[in-house]
């Protein structure tokens, strides 16, 4: 007989860990091939169960290949070389462990929005309007591009706030950069050369970009075109309004030089990721890239992460005209990731005005939590260097210390709080005189960013001047 127990008090269904129980015990060879199983009659009497459940368990367990039943002979264990996977069974997942996420009392993610400042009431609206009979055909595969309604909103907004004439044919809708760069990258040819700023961003694990890329320095001014074009790379992927993470602003200069590069061979193209460049707090918004280019060598690349919320998880590539048909040959079976219904949500959302009216509100929320930390480093700890100021929600500190940005990163979560040092977005190894992390404040409180900068300085050992 059969060496385990069913637990009927569990949440697991009894057909289910009887069929556990068996492929348990034959996997561990406690029952060898041929054996014959106990009849359905039998084990029901044994475990004081139905038979129905018994049928139930037996069938799985002849689907996936490890009994199999002879008719008016009774059920056998099948050769286990037949079996379509053996498992670990030893293995065990805590579940519950290993899909929470650490809360942190203090979270300097530069990755993260204002909650609060969220139109809740306006985008509930807009999602009642299509979730309704009206907006059934919804419920079939739309375009494979994205739905028609939010690329023209999409090319009418690039036309307005970012200098881009494109039309809606031209754009390309999917479920975020980490999607969209390598269907770009495939686009352009197996033998492309990507060259990355360094350091960067990457929506390429940070394991594989380091075996694919070329890493091009990135200093003040931008990325080092002088750099980018002693390389044999033939695309380029940057950040120019607002280089992440550093926050450089790529000069008009390179970015002369820059589409000068591109356009020395039909081959080359520069992919513009026009990173956080709605919140800027310096100047005048610095116009995209793409804006400017003459001879269709920018693929443009963007996102709704910032603007309105990270799990929205709607980004969009703008293709130049020379590479449309391409695409349409290569992904003629691509079906959008992302849903018809959001996509919709989205568009009637922008047609009417509310995405516009939303960025103004946050620009304004954005550059008082921005001035504010520009104005606590200032007044109260004069030796950190503050860079990467002129836009987006995060900003760099830099300052001398005897710990390494490891041990400081280790004293912060000691103290339950998240902070990033900038080696992290390194493709290869650099050395700085000044620790340096990145500090987001994005999701913080305005009254409370104060009492937050100081604690972390106070676990860091810093002095404060009163």
């Amino acid at each position: 007989m059969l060496f385990f127990q069913l637990q009927k008090e569990h949440t697991i269904p009894l057909y289910e860990q009887l069929y556990i129980g068996i492929k348990n015990t034959i996997i561990n060879n406690q029952l060898v091939v041929g054996a014959r199983l106990p009849s359905k009659r039998e084990l029901a009497e044994f475990f004081s169960i139905s038979q129905t459940t018994v049928e139930l368990a037996y069938a799985q367990l002849m689907a996936e290949g490890y009994i199999i039943s002879r008719p008016r002979i009774g059920y056998f264990v099948e050769e286990i070389d037949a079996l379509p996977f053996r498992e670990n069974v030893a293995a065990k997942i805590d579940f519950q462990q290993t899909s929470q996420q650490i809360e942190y009392e203090i979270d300097f993610s530069s990755a993260k929005i204002d909650e609060d400042a969220f139109p809740f009431t306006v985008w509930r609206k807009y999602a009642k309007d299509v979730l309704d009979t009206p907006f059934k055909h919804l419920l079939q595969t739309g375009e494979r591009q994205g739905e028609l309604a939010l690329r023209i909103e999409i090319a009418n907004y690039l036309h307005q706030s970012r200098g881009i004439k494109c039309n809606p044919e031209q754009i390309v809708i999917g479920s975020g950069t980490e999607q969209l760069l390598p269907m770009i990258l495939k686009l352009l040819g197996n033998d492309v050369l990507l060259a990355f700023e360094n350091p960067g961003y990457s929506p390429i694990p940070r394991h594989q970009l380091s075996q694919l890329a070329i890493p091009i320095a990135v200093d003040a001014d931008g990325i080092v075109v002088e750099q980018l074009q002693k390389t044999n790379a033939n695309a380029v992927y940057i950040t120019p309004s607002h280089q992440f993470p550093t926050g450089a602003v790529l000069s008009a200069n390179r970015r002369t030089q820059l589409l000068k590069w591109a356009a020395k061979s039909a081959d080359r193209f520069i992919i513009e990721d026009d990173y956080d460049s709605e919140f800027r707090y310096i100047g005048k918004p610095i116009p995209a890239l793409r804006g400017l280019d003459q001879n269709d060598r920018v693929i443009y690349l963007s996102t709704f992460t910032k603007s309105l919320m990270p799990s929205l998880r709607v980004a969009y590539f703008v293709l130049p005209p020379t590479l449309i048909k391409r695409y349409q040959e290569h992904f003629n079976y691509y079906s959008s990731t992302v849903p018809r219904f959001e996509q919709h949500i989205l568009a009637k959302f922008m047609k009417d005005g509310h995405f516009a009216k939303h960025l103004n509100r946050m620009r304004k929320i954005y550059r008082k939590k921005h001035d504010k930390c520009i104005e606590i480093f200032s007044n109260h700890y004069p030796e950190i260097t503050v860079s990467g100021d002129a836009a987006g929600t995060n900003i760099l500190i830099a300052f001398p210390h005897e710990k390494s940005e490891q041990e400081l990163q280790k004293i912060a979560r000691q103290n339950s709080i998240y902070i990033l040092p900038l080696s992290n977005y390194f493709l290869t190894e650099q050395h700085y005189p000044k620790r340096t992390f990145l500090l987001g404040f994005g999701h913080l409180l305005l009254h409370e960013i104060e009492q937050k900068i100081h604690k972390l300085m106070t676990i860091w050992d810093i002095p404060k001047n009163e």
